[in-house]
């Protein structure tokens, strides 16, 4: 008796291309110093990661209408199981957008390295989710002892 294929759909290439993008954005999180940098570089790779999300499971419907949704309101339509993930990245927009302005003061260093964790967290769940191997995203280019002193002189001075 033959057993039936149980594989899971394949990955849009769009899909793939997304979650390349969400572990530069990673990256580059590790790499920088400033809070403010990290916590929008790692808003902005969940939000990628989230996208690819969407890519994978939503098709294109032209008869839609009405007010543009974010990614996080459509997400937990898409993948009930990433609701709370949602929930959570959608509540710092708001302070992404101020990080991307320029506000020094609009996140601390824990609140950029716990969005760090977090996002890169929700990049491994969402591509085990996706049946995706997932690798760790490594910093290449940054000793992490150094930038770890830096952020202390930075805080201190």
């Amino acid at each position: 008796m033959a057993r039936p294929d149980v594989r899971r759909p394949p990955v849009a290439a769009a899909a793939r291309d997304l979650l390349s993008t969400a572990r530069h954005d990673l990256e580059t999180a590790m790499t920088t110093t400033v809070a403010t940098e990290r916590y929008a570089a790692a808003h902005l790779a969940a939000l990628r990661t989230a996208a690819a999300v969407l890519a994978v499971r939503t098709r294109p419907d032209s008869t839609t209408r009405g007010r543009p949704r974010t990614v996080w309101s459509v997400l937990p339509q898409v993948a009930p199981e990433l609701t709370e993930w949602a929930g959570f990245f959608a509540a710092g927009a708001a302070k992404r957008a101020a990080a991307e302005a320029g506000l020094t003061r609009a996140v601390t260093a824990r609140e950029a390295d716990d969005l760090l964790r977090d996002a890169q967290t929700f990049l491994a769940l969402v591509e085990t989710t996706l049946g995706l191997a997932h690798q760790p995203v490594l910093p290449q280019h940054v000793d992490l002892a150094h930038r770890g002193h830096r952020d202390l002189a930075q805080r201190a001075g």
